[in-house]
Formats: C-alpha cells, structure tokens, sequence
C-alpha cells in the first residue's frame, strides 16, 4: 500500500513518505500524502465529498506529528476507516 511519490510539501525542502488515493465506487474520495522535513511530519488529506460535483476541488487539511511513526499511525487508522466503509485503497 506505500506509494511514496517524488514531490514536496514545503518548496524542495520535504521528504515525501507516502501517497494514498481513496476510491470507492471508482470514483476518487481522498488522498492522505505524508512529507517529512526538520520540523517534523506533515499528513494532507484531501477529501472529495461524494454529494458534490466530480469537478469540483476538495477540501485540504494537513495534520502536523512530531515523527515519521505517528504520521504513519494516523494514517493507518484513517485507512482502516475506509476500508471498512468499502474503499479501495491505492
């Protein structure tokens, strides 16, 4: 499930640890992505609400963790949440 991708959250300056695509029915519902840099770990969630327009942007939240094992727990735990609601996680 770990598909780190190349890029940066903070201009060069950040790691990338993982990228996540959250589908359910085919259609793309959320991304979780992690960079890591000096201070510390950033997780951006984007969510794509289904009862809005495909085209439509999502809404973005970065959550802030002092480590790379945390990010990785916060993730873990939002990725079991939708399996359970009959996602596919990529």
């Amino acid at each position: 499930m770990d598909g780190a991708r190349e890029g940066s959250a903070e201009a060069g300056s950040a790691r990338a640890l993982f990228t996540y695509v959250v589908r359910r029915e085919g259609r793309t519902i959320a991304t979780i992505e992690a960079h890591e840099s000096a201070g510390g770990v950033v997780v951006e969630s984007e969510v794509f609400p289904i009862s809005r327009p495909h085209d439509e942007p999502g809404v973005k939240r970065p959550f802030t963790f002092s480590s790379a094992d945390q990010a990785r727990r916060f993730a873990d735990d939002a990725l079991v949440a939708f399996e359970y609601l009959n996602c596919t996680i990529t």
